[in-house]
């Protein structure tokens, strides 16, 4: 059970991902048991999702498309710099 009940933190890392790239089989589950038992992370799904809307609206999809297009070594920095926070 432990393998499917993950923290909020990894939780919330998911649905960020989600927007991006799709879930492996494995995380889809993983986001769905834990958002079955925590009122939290559903309401942060909710607001990351309105807060993207808002983004692409105020930016066009033009800003959203060339932030998914990072070189892999900034994607690796951007990655070290939060496991640091």
């Amino acid at each position: 059970m432990q393998i499917l009940v993950k923290s909020c933190k990894i939780t919330t890392e998911l649905i960020d991902k989600q927007q991006l790239v799709p879930l492996t089989l494995k995380e889809k589950l993983q986001l769905q048991t834990h958002k079955a038992m925590c009122k939290t992370c559903n309401a942060y799904e909710k607001q990351s999702k309105i807060i993207d809307s808002l983004i692409t609206q105020w930016f066009g999809t033009n800003q959203t498309k060339k932030a998914k297009k990072l070189s892999l070594d900034k994607k690796t920095e951007i990655i070290n710099k939060i496991n640091k926070v």
